[in-house]
């Protein structure tokens, strides 16, 4: 029997890609070969990354006005690939900081433009959102970057803002979990290991005419216009994940699209927070209009039991519930492909063990 995943990333998949990828593993639709073996310039892989990108393009409602990118690198590399495609040395640019993934992409940034930090709720351990009618904005400014949702600290933006610059975004932890309004960004990146596929593959999505005017000192590979003419294989790609990716994008579509798997996720996240409301013994660290779909931290009353917590979640197969180092408590990621029955008996143990601790 296999256990219920919580991780953050590298994250849960759906079952039924794990065993279609299984069953296609040693011989792919009778090439005689797997897909991670296969070169990236057959008609068959080809194909493969084709069709993904077509499933993607028809999930997300992408227009033709944006390049679909699979690459590699993470959405860390794109933390230096955005201001090297999208700026010239000292240019300014703004950055909204929400938590830790936010600061590291300020910081890699400030390598290369003026950075801005536009507005901060850092000193109230990042519990909400600033209101952006508060945020220190420059008309000049190449671009304003977001993070949707902070994966550490579980915060989420629930709308966008009115952009009068081009609007960046990491979506690493909650891309495809819930319906988006691709013409409100200009660029979208995310790394796949939450709600895509596997780790080392990376998906931006972006806007034509923001391509071909790269740093000359920028990397050929972070380069997007030589990508895209390229169809994301300058060099060699994460063949197996983009394969893996393409998969995941055909279950989505079979569970009703991003329409249908949003009502799965806000039923799964508010039975959670739900069961944390109704206790003494747990609490959420985020206010509640910014409460994240994905990731929902929590604490105990009394830190010292965190151990044994954990100890009794994965006697239950309740695995990877441990909070980031740098916050500590408790963590569930709940992405798409972490089932509803896994919060279900993730919440019956919580009661249980407020029961015995209290």
């Amino acid at each position: 029997m296999r256990s219920y995943n919580f991780s953050a990333g590298p994250a849960a998949l759906p079952e039924p890609v794990l065993e279609q990828a299984r069953e296609e593993l040693l011989d792919y639709r009778g090439t005689g070969m797997s897909v991670m073996e296969m070169s990236h310039r057959s008609s068959e892989f080809v194909d493969i990354a084709a069709r993904a990108e077509a499933d993607l393009r028809e999930l997300a409602g992408i227009s033709d006005e944006y390049h679909v990118l699979f690459l590699q690198g993470g959405a860390t590399g794109q933390f230096a690939a955005i201001p090297l495609n999208l700026t010239s040395a000292g240019d300014p640019v703004d950055y909204l900081d929400t938590g830790s993934w936010s600061q590291k992409a300020i910081k890699e940034a400030g390598k290369y433009c003026d950075v801005k930090v536009v507005g901060s709720s850092k000193d109230e351990s990042y519990g909400f959102i600033p209101d952006p009618a508060q945020w220190q904005t420059r008309p000049d400014a190449k671009y304003l970057h977001i993070c949707s949702n902070e994966t550490i600290g579980g915060l989420q933006f629930k709308s966008f803002p009115e952009k009068s610059v081009p609007l960046v975004a990491d979506m690493s932890s909650d891309i495809l979990s819930r319906p988006l309004a691709i013409d409100r960004f200009d660029l979208i990146y995310a790394g796949a290991q939450k709600n895509i596929g596997p780790a080392g593959l990376t998906v931006v999505i972006v806007k034509k005419g923001l391509c071909g005017n790269a740093r000359p000192e920028t990397p050929t590979f972070l380069d997007y216009a030589t990508q895209a003419d390229a169809d994301s294989m300058s060099n060699t790609p994460p063949t197996y994940a983009w394969y893996l990716a393409g998969l995941v994008f055909a279950w989505l579509k079979e569970q009703g699209g991003l329409e249908g798997i949003a009502k799965l996720n806000e039923r799964k996240a508010g039975k959670l927070y739900s069961a944390i409301a109704a206790s003494n013994f747990y609490r959420a660290p985020v206010d509640k209009p910014y409460q994240s779909d994905m990731n929902v931290p929590f604490t105990l009353a009394n830190a010292e039991l965190d151990a044994d917590f954990l100890q009794g979640a994965q006697a239950r197969g309740l695995l990877n519930l441990k909070g980031h180092r740098s916050v500590g408590g408790m963590r569930a990621s709940i992405y798409n492909a972490v089932p509803e029955a896994a919060v279900d008996v993730l919440v019956d143990y919580m009661a249980e063990f407020e029961q015995t601790h209290a």
